[in-house]
């Protein structure tokens, strides 16, 4: 059975745990997030393997990126 989860909104302001990335994500991004770890939710994103809806944030600098639920407070 699926477990619920609560997305966040479409237009919601939100951070990105840098912490919960690192692993995951080129240096180039790790190095933008670390100036600016915030984005605008502009849409969701099916996941595979670890299962669930990730987001699609629009960043500050006009790049688009995905996380997962988990990366993003």
């Amino acid at each position: 059975m699926a477990k619920p989860t609560s997305l966040s909104r479409i237009g919601s302001k939100i951070k990105i745990n840098i912490e919960r990335v690192r692993d995951r994500i080129p240096s180039d991004l790790i190095e933008q997030l670390s100036q600016d770890p915030r984005g605008t939710v502009i849409d969701y994103k099916m996941t595979d393997g670890r299962g669930g809806i990730g987001v699609v944030l629009k960043m500050n600098d006009g790049s688009k990126q995905w996380f997962f639920e988990d990366e993003i407070s």
